[in-house]
């Protein structure tokens, strides 16, 4: 149920801004690669790779893991990627650890293997928030949570059968 949710906000997903492709060598794919994404972002050419079911960024030159960028190719990737929506992202303003926070309050996460950017704000919370209500998760007890999810079942199945009683008396009084 929440890969449905996930699913829905990724068709908003924030993506780093891609370019078209310079012209280049031919990569000659390894045995053990069993997806390929070739791409050119502000940062230059990337090469990402899955092997085992993992992401590999690669130097598409030596085909060695590349290293990981500093603190200012980050802001500049995050950057270039939140300018197309000035208005929800504004622009970078700080760091706390991995996390990039926005002028607007939106927090930035990158996966450097991936490329891709994860995004937390007050709408990412209030869905949050419906998901845990809507699945029963108010509190962190289950059993709780489980009782609480009968009392309102019940309630809801008694005040539907109360209705269903005052309409058959009001249908007998008027025939």
């Amino acid at each position: 149920m929440k890969a449905e949710i996930l699913s829905l906000c990724s068709v908003l997903q924030l993506s780093p801004k891609l370019y078209a492709l310079e012209e280049r060598d031919t990569i000659f794919p390894q045995k053990l690669w069993t997806e390929i994404r070739v791409l050119r972002s502000i940062l230059g050419g990337r090469l990402l790779v899955l092997v085992d079911g993992q992401w590999q960024h690669l130097d598409s030159n030596t085909l060695k893991p590349q290293t990981p960028p500093t603190e200012q190719q980050q802001t500049l990737l995050l950057s270039d990627a939140v300018s197309n929506n000035p208005e929800r992202y504004g622009r970078i303003v700080g760091r706390e650890g991995e996390v990039y926070i926005t002028s607007t309050g939106v927090e930035l996460t990158l996966d450097w293997n991936t490329l891709k950017i994860t995004q937390s704000g007050t709408d990412t919370k209030f869905i949050g928030l419906l998901y845990k209500i809507h699945y029963l998760q108010w509190l962190g007890n289950k059993q709780i949570n489980t009782g609480l999810g009968i009392v309102g079942l019940l309630a809801l199945s008694l005040l539907a059968y109360h209705g269903f009683i005052l309409y058959t008396r009001r249908r007998r009084e008027a025939s």
